[in-house]
This record gives C-alpha cells, structure tokens and sequence, in this order.
C-alpha cells in the first residue's frame, strides 16, 4: 500500500517534455503535476535533482514479461500471485508507471501455459490490484491467436473488462509473417517452450491447417465485437510483413501496426496513418531477432511512432536514448515510451510533464551513456 505524502518542489532537473528538453522545476499537489517551470528555483525545501533527468512515467503497451514469472523454464509453471507481485516489481524498477500485461489469448500447443492460465492471470492482476499489492498501474492487452479453435469462447469473457485497452490480431503459423524462416522458428521453440525437433516438425502440418480453417473467421468476429461497442477497444495489427497485410488491416479501420516485419509493411501502414510500434530489445541488439527489419531503420526513415519492451522491461527506457543515433530528437524519442503509447490506447492523463496532468515521472541519469533510473512516481507518490 503506497501511503500518500506531500511532495517537494523538485528543481535543478533536465525535464524532457514532450517538445522540449530544459533544466526547470516541477511541483505537484496532490496527484497532478501543478507547475512546471523553466531555470532553477531558490525554493528553500526543494529537491535538488542536480542535473538529473526528469522524465514521465514509461507507458508500456505490449509486454510478455509476465509469462516470463508464470513460466521461468519450460514446462516449470509458478503460481500466478507471486508471479505477478514479481512481474509488477520488475517492470517498476524498469521506470515503468503504466503497463498493458500482454495475455495471449490461445495457443498452437492445447498443454501450454498460456491456455491454462489466461483466466487465472486476469483475475489475479484484478485481486492483487484491489488489494492494492500493486505499484504501477496494470491495464490488459489481448494477445489474440487467430488460428485458435476456440478463440471466441476464450475470449468473450473478457470483451467488457474494464481494464482491457487493446487487442492484437496475431497468426503466429510458421512460414508467414514473423516466422517466414521456418529455420528460427525452429530455434525459437527449442529455446523458448523445450520441443524436440521432431515436436515442431510434427505440428506444422497441423498448425496450418487450423490456420486455413479458422484464422479467416476469427478475425472477422473479433473485429467486428470490439468496433461495435459505444467504447470501441484499440485493435492492432501483428507482425504485417506483406501490402495486403497491411490493406486488409486498413480496410478493418485498425489504426496500429504492431511490429511490422518488413520496410514495405511499415511503409504502407505510414501511408494509411497507421500508427507503428517496434520492439526496443530489437533496437537494443541493433535487429531483430527473427530475422525481420531493424527498429533502428525504420526510426531512421521516421517510421516508428512507439516502443514496447516486449520481452525485456529494462529495454524500454535504453531504447528511447539509443532513438536519438537514428535522428530522434530526445523530446521526441522520450515520447515513443510516454506519450505516444498512452495516446494510443486512451489514458489522457499520463505521458507528458505538463499541469494538469497525473503525477507519473521518473529521475534518470546517465552512466556511460547507459540511463538508469534512480527514482519512480507515480500520482505524486513514490513507488520506486
């Protein structure tokens, strides 16, 4: 339980708005940012910063991390409480305030983790968060695997929950898309969930043959369900590599691209005022790690809108500085991580150092060029 405590004026801080980077003071009342100004302050009980960066609170949109907890080896499951408790300190530690838990909604695999625990995730992060075990804020992005039998069934509950802000469209079957290399693929199972090669070479077959049958439909349901409701949920893309991916998801009136695969895609989605997001672990390792387009160039041919940690919390934040090698300005890299991706999915009140808005922001400073975060804030209150 975070116990709330009037806040220090904070000065001597590089704030990094979202048009502009400055030293400045930022004071707060209550939850809300109430002044932020520009040059020192001689406020006599401030916070000196002392050239620190002050920057808002990380907005993370698509993050696998918590089957990482759930699952720590192949075939290992951990109980999903302690799980999420362990996911929800990390991802803090990370300068992350807000977080969309990437659930996977079906599977190639009917024994594995994520269809036995989908159920068992969104009610714990909603027990945990009542309980107020929680330090950032947690929201749901359904990960929706097209090729699933039984993806409506599975999926239906969930449709009105609250907390839900966006859904992917996904079709995770090998030799298309992500996996157009069935050679990584191969490695990729191996790695990740400890098949033999004779497991993955025994269920392509399958896993295209449940493509053909109910990928088509699936997503038409699906798409049609979340457009239809007075509160329409975010719908993205996964994976586009071709221009009819793209056009199809532009015919759906889907307005985000999520980790296009190729140029082309990304070109096209630019084209059609898609916004366009990419992994940061991808710019971290300099590429991909199936093998697809850089988020290095397309940054450089200004062809990313938002970053997403996917698989490494801690790749967000080093992401958004490395942003500044492909041309971004810092004001503009920081917003990828802040504003862009709360814009996206609706949270209005977060993203930005500005007045008026909600208190999320963290204290960053550099280590030979490596940023490290040095303090979490969340409504005004300390959480990290």
């Amino acid at each position: 339980m975070i116990l709330s405590t009037p806040m220090k004026p904070i000065r001597n801080a590089q704030i990094v708005s979202t048009t502009e980077q400055f030293l400045g003071t930022l004071c707060v009342e209550g939850s809300i940012i109430s002044a932020v100004t520009h040059g020192d302050s001689t406020v006599a009980d401030a916070s000196d910063w002392e050239g620190d960066y002050l920057l808002p609170g990380l907005v993370e949109i698509h993050t696998d991390n918590l089957e990482k907890h759930l699952m720590p080896r192949p075939k290992v499951q951990w109980p999903v409480m302690p799980a999420i408790l362990s996911h929800d300190a990390q991802i803090v530690s990370a300068g992350i305030t807000t977080v969309l838990d990437a659930i996977g909604v079906g599977d190639i695999d009917a024994e594995s983790m994520r269809m036995n625990s989908l159920g068992a995730c969104v009610s714990g992060l909603q027990v945990a968060c009542d309980a107020g075990l929680l330090r950032a804020d947690h929201f749901l992005h359904l990960r929706l695997e097209l090729a699933e039998q039984h993806l409506l069934e599975l999926f239906t509950p969930f449709l009105d929950n609250p907390r839900l802000k966006l859904v992917s469209l996904m079709d995770h079957t090998p030799g298309q898309r992500q996996w157009s290399d069935l050679a990584h693929y191969r490695t990729y199972m191996m790695g990740k969930r400890g098949w033999s090669v004779d497991k993955v070479d025994s269920l392509l077959e399958t896993m295209i043959k449940r493509q053909q049958t109910h990928a088509a439909p699936n997503r038409r349901e699906i798409v049609a369900r979340c457009t239809v409701r007075s509160m329409p949920i975010a719908l993205a893309t996964h994976d586009d590599t071709t221009l009819e991916h793209v056009h199809e998801g532009v015919q759906e009136g889907i307005g985000i691209s999520e980790f296009p695969t190729t140029m082309a895609a990304a070109q096209a989605a630019r084209q059609h005022g898609q916004q366009i997001v990419m992994g940061a672990p991808n710019m971290v390792r300099g590429g991909s790690h199936s093998g697809n387009v850089s988020a290095a160039e397309l940054a450089r041919a200004n062809l990313l809108d938002v970053l997403s940690s996917d698989y490494v919390p801690a790749s967000l934040l080093q992401a958004a500085f490395l942003l500044q090698h492909a041309g971004y300005s810092l004001p503009k890299a920081v917003a990828t991580v802040t504003a862009n991706p709360a814009s996206l999915v609706g949270l209005h009140d977060r993203g930005s150092i500005a007045c008026g808005l909600r208190a999320d922001f963290i204290r960053v400073r550099l280590f030979d060029g490596l940023p490290i975060v040095l303090g979490v804030w969340k409504a005004g209150q300390r959480i990290g």
